[in-house]
């Protein structure tokens, strides 16, 4: 009969066995360290297993199969055989599917650091640059996505680092082909010490290059 049920991409499968565990009716076995749909009969096609793996590696189709055999999934019902493994092992896998589906960083390059990036770098090229204070990263919570995506960072904080960025940013911008600078920078009055820097490297370098400054409040806002 055409029904839904659980297809699993053995190619994904990293052999953990949570679905295993999960799966009740006893339908799914591990062979040769990859979980295998055995019983076709026995799966209801309901999907418990789906969450469960860490490597998205179960989906439904439809697809001709037998139908579901209630009655003898009934007589053979499978409790986990450890149930502290079971939950610690759907747990894990859990853990594992929420990290994968969490932001990824967007950075480009490494180091970031101003004091410690160089001069020239292929990188440099054609880039969009950045020049952020070390605390907007942590005050404005989409940072990632909003600012570093797309561009060269370029990270420091005058007040900390003690030191003006001013002669290292003005060889950055004159000795490599920028496309634009953007400067963001907190509210607070010692986080100015990065805009004036970024400013003046850009008036020696003597090139006319698009820019902006974006300032973040100590609340995590972009101020208008």
């Amino acid at each position: 009969m055409l029904r839904k049920i659980i297809k699993i991409d053995e190619e994904r499968c990293n052999g953990c066995g949570a679905c295993v565990e999960t799966c009740h009716e006893g339908a799914i076995e591990l062979v040769n360290g990859k979980a295998k749909l055995t019983k076709e009969s026995y799966c209801d096609g309901l999907g418990n297993c789906l969450p469960v793996c860490p490597m998205d590696a179960i989906s439904f189709e439809e697809r001709e199969a037998p139908a579901f055999d209630e009655s003898a999934v009934n007589k053979i019902k499978v409790q986990p055989k450890c149930p502290g493994k079971a939950a610690s092992v759907i747990k894990r896998s859990l853990v594992t599917q929420q990290m994968r589906n969490k932001p990824q960083s967007m950075l480009m390059q490494w180091p970031c650091q101003i004091k410690l990036v160089p001069v020239n770098a292929p990188y440099f090229n054609k880039a969009n640059l950045l020049i952020a204070a070390d605390c907007t990263a942590y005050a404005y919570g989409n940072f990632h996505e909003e600012f570093i995506k797309g561009r060269i960072t370029l990270v420091g904080c005058p007040k900390l680092d003690d030191v003006d960025y001013t002669e290292k940013l003005t060889q950055i911008i004159s000795q490599n082909d920028i496309n634009s600078i953007t400067v963001v920078r907190m509210e607070v009055p010692c986080c100015s010490g990065i805009e004036i820097a970024a400013k003046k490297a850009l008036k020696m370098s003597g090139k006319h290059i698009p820019w902006q400054v974006v300032t973040i409040t100590t609340e995590g806002k972009i101020l208008e």
